[in-house]
């Protein structure tokens, strides 16, 4: 069960559980679906016009971009930003998973509301996703200037990176496209946990049948929550990809055009003004197959360590009754 469950037979998860089991999770995922991270976030970046009938940019369509990029750069670009993408994953999923189960509790111990609604998982899941977001943001910056860049590579390693961009522009340039983040991230986040809930609700086998559906329902809920949300708040994904990418321009010079974005409210005028409403879904194909992928495991991975950590805890407590059985 995500989140805390008062009627749980089970012991409450713990916030060190939930951190760990939220890391893991988010580390295994990561390693699953880094190459359509780096496809979205191609797509996001290119001005021109992504359409297999007239094709104007670099990229214009799924399995053309993956050519590309595979003959130009080599399988490995697949993952190019990888350490810095899973010390996001890691970070990211421990403070969220955390957060979210002591939010919940705190919720249910502390107010007349229910914590196992899905309303309440909506509000408490973008607070945990917001929370997550202000701590990862650097990361996140790093991960998405390594997944930009092409050949040759303007950062040689991470620590190359964070030398280059703390002298060109101080520590305010690890914070770009935040605010566009956090008003995506509060709806995306929020949304994944509310339909996460929803859908485990209606997929639930009868009381009585003796099944579960394991984890297996977790990956089919997950993944439909995922494409749900990323559908509905898509657009402030891509405001944050472009700014975060500010200063970046010359790497990105022979991918086709660079613009250089002051603000939020810039960048959202130019992209309507030079791109169209369209302009606001690049990327979207490539997205909907990560989030789903991307949201599906990672509440899988987190329902199954959570439950082998859980497991692991009873079975230690239970050697330590037999052995000392005065403790009992």
């Amino acid at each position: 069960m995500v989140g805390y469950d008062p009627g749980s037979q089970s012991a409450v998860h713990s916030p060190e559980a939930a951190a760990l089991a939220g890391s893991t999770a988010g580390l295994v995922t990561r390693a699953l679906i880094s190459p359509f991270d780096v496809l979205k976030i191609r797509f996001q970046l290119q001005i021109e016009q992504v359409s297999s009938q007239r094709p104007e940019g670099k990229y214009w369509g799924l399995f053309q971009a993956s050519r590309c990029i595979y003959s130009e750069e080599g399988l490995s670009a697949f993952w190019k930003g990888h350490i810095p993408a899973q010390m996001l994953s890691i970070c990211f999923g421990a403070v969220q998973f955390a957060s979210f189960e002591f939010l919940t509790e705190t919720v249910h111990k502390s107010t007349p509301y229910d914590s196992r609604t899905a309303g309440v998982h909506f509000v408490c899941g973008g607070l945990a996703a917001c929370s997550a977001t202000v701590v990862c943001q650097p990361l996140d910056t790093l991960r998405t200037r390594f997944a930009a860049q092409g050949e040759p590579k303007v950062y040689r390693n991470l620590r190359h990176a964070v030398s280059t961009m703390c002298r060109s522009g101080g520590a305010l340039t690890f914070y770009h496209g935040l605010l566009p983040t956090l008003m995506a991230v509060f709806p995306y986040a929020g949304l994944q946990f509310f339909f996460y809930n929803v859908f485990k609700e209606l997929l639930a086998p009868p009381p009585n049948s003796g099944k579960s559906g394991g984890n297996m329902r977790s990956l089919v809920c997950g993944s439909g929550a995922g494409i749900i949300s990323k559908t509905l708040t898509y657009p402030f994904d891509l405001f944050k990809k472009r700014l975060q990418v500010r200063g970046f321009e010359a790497a990105r010079v022979h991918f086709g055009q660079v613009r250089n974005y002051r603000g939020l409210v810039d960048c959202m005028v130019q992209i309507a003004q030079e791109e169209g409403v369209r302009g606001f879904f690049k990327g979207l194909s490539p997205s909907l197959v990560k989030a789903a992928l991307s949201t599906g495991f990672t509440f899988f991975w987190y329902e199954f360590f959570l439950n082998a950590i859980q497991n692991l805890s009873e079975r230690q407590k239970t050697n330590n009754i037999i052995q000392n059985p005065e403790e009992r």
